[in-house]
Parts: structure tokens; C-alpha cells; sequence
């Protein structure tokens, strides 16, 4: 820490956020593409920079902006995690201030345009909300990678229950023995190594997500967010620990009694706030 009498400058660093860049691949009549957002953080000797204004060591943030453009050619745009490394370590190996470096990618999916039949060569559509994520920090310290995913929206029409919870004379929740169970997923996973394989096993992460989410018979969300956690670490010795977010997207059951109609859990009202935030994270011990 840096003092000015009894004020002290405390962490801090600078860098470029939510670059939007799209790579696409000639090679072939073939074209592929990768989207990604990218935002760039440096830790270092800063404080002359803080305390006086003085920019001597200070790489501009428009020069990391370049250069996460620059290296998705030099160095190519494939597996997230590999070019976010190979960002974070050009900026603390090649820049002298430079002692840490965050680089966090964001990667936006395009499935292709079918034409009779066929998936088109060069068009494709978004497929969305969700977003695979990777966060990389570099420093003296050591690397880490986390990757994921945010906004995957899932949806289950049954095998969900919500019963036996604590009341108190506030609580007014009706029990529930066959429940919709929606949620916007936001997982995250930190490898304990950098020997990975990186596109199979994001992909394989989330299969296992899906999977546990289709097929575990849920009493809680919290239940679905253990089986969903340890099904990824049993699969994946390379990983470390898994985040797990949950906001709990509530379906209520409309009530068709005042038109004579009976609804055994077939309409329901999509309510969209407030909602229940479950989180976990499932670690090896």
C-alpha cells in the first residue's frame, strides 16, 4: 500500500471493458465464427499514476483494447480459456509495470442457418440467452482459470416438490407435491490445473448440468444444486470446486375456479420477481 499521511491507496487496477469481438475463419469455404466480449484488467505499480497523475508506467486501456483484437488473429480465437492465457501472460511477462492481469471472456453462440436440410456454410442465427464465461488471472502468485456459464434457462414441468419447510405465522406458501422448477443457471468452475482440454470439458460440464437437472427427482433446489455440483466433480478430476447460482423463476397456478374450470397444474402465471436466489458451492474436501 501506498500512504499520503494518514490516506492510504489501497488494491486497485485499470483496463478495458466488454470489447466486442467476432473472428471469423476463412480457411475453407467452410467459415466458422467466435464472439466473444472480452474486458482487461492489470495490477502493478500504479500509484504514481493515482497519487500525482503521473502515467509513465500506465499502458493505455485503448492499447489493451488493440491488442485483444491483435492477438485473436496472431495467436487465433478457438477454446476461450487458451486465448484469455495467452492475453493475461503477454500483459505480465511483456509489459514491465504489469504484476497481475485479469482477462475475463465472454463467448456469445451462433448455430447455423439450415437450408434444405443442410447447415449453411457461412450464415448462422444466435442462439441465446446463455453465455459461456471465463475469467483467467495471471500473476507472481500463480494462474487461475474459471470457466462457465450464465443465463441458461431451464425449465421442468414436474419431478419438483416443495414441502415439510419451516412456517412461522408470516408464512402463507402452500405446500406443493408436483411443482414447476425454472431457473436462469449461473455456474462457475475452477480448475486445479492448466493440462485441459478446454472446449470438451466446458461442454461436458454442461451436459452433466442438464442431465442432473432433468433427472434428479427435486425436493429443493438446493437438493438439485448438490446432485448438479457433484456430478461435475465426479466426472472431472481436473476440477477444483463449482459455483452454483439459482434465481428460482416462480410459476404460480392460476385460479380458473371463477370461470368453472378445474386447473390440475396446467395454466400457470410466470411471475418474474421477486424471487428465491439459491446458491452453493461444491468443493472437494
Amino acid at each position: 500500500m501506498t500512504t499520503t499521511g494518514s490516506i492510504v491507496l489501497g488494491a486497485n487496477q485499470y483496463g478495458k471493458a466488454e470489447n466486442r469481438l467476432v473472428r471469423i475463419y476463412r480457411e475453407t469455404a467452410r467459415h466458422e465464427i467466435r464472439d466473444v466480449t472480452v474486458s482487461t484488467a492489470l495490477r502493478g505499480d500504479f500509484a504514481d499514476a493515482h497519487l500525482h497523475g503521473d502515467q509513465a508506467k500506465v499502458l493505455p486501456t485503448d492499447t489493451q483494447k488493440n491488442t485483444a483484437y491483435a492477438f485473436a488473429k496472431e495467436h487465433g480465437l478457438h477454446a476461450v480459456e487458451e486465448y484469455a492465457l495467452t492475453l493475461a501472460r503477454h500483459f505480465v511477462d511483456d509489459v514491465e509495470p504489469v504484476r497481475g492481469a485479469r482477462i475475463s471472456v465472454d463467448e456469445h453462440a451462433w448455430e447455423r442457418v439450415p437450408v434444405g436440410g443442410e447447415a449453411h456454410d457461412h450464415t448462422w442465427v444466435r442462439r441465446g440467452p446463455e453465455v459461456r464465461t471465463c475469467v483467467v488471472d495471471v500473476s507472481d502468485e500463480g494462474t487461475e482459470v474459471v470457466s462457465g456459464l450464465r443465463d441458461l434457462v431451464l425449465l421442468k414441468s414436474t419431478g419438483s416438490e416443495f414441502h415439510g419447510f419451516l412456517k412461522d405465522r408470516y408464512t402463507t406458501l402452500p405446500e406443493t407435491d408436483d411443482r414447476i422448477m425454472s431457473t436462469a443457471l449461473v455456474a462457475q468452475w475452477r480448475y486445479s490445473g492448466l493440462d485441459v482440454d478446454w472446449d470438451k470439458t466446458w461442454a461436458d460440464a454442461r451436459r452433466i448440468l442438464l442431465e442432473k437437472f432433468a433427472t434428479v427427482h427435486s425436493l429443493a433446489l438446493q437438493q438439485t444444486l448438490w446432485e448438479m455440483g457433484r456430478g461435475v466433480l465426479e466426472a472431472h478430476p481436473e476440477i477444483a470446486e463449482i459455483s452454483l447460482q439459482a434465481p428460482n423463476k416462480h410459476h404460480f397456478t392460476v385460479d380458473l375456479s371463477p370461470f368453472g374450470l378445474e386447473n390440475p397444474n396446467e395454466v400457470f402465471y410466470a411471475a418474474d420477481r421477486p424471487y428465491g436466489l439459491i446458491e452453493a458451492t461444491v468443493t472437494r474436501s
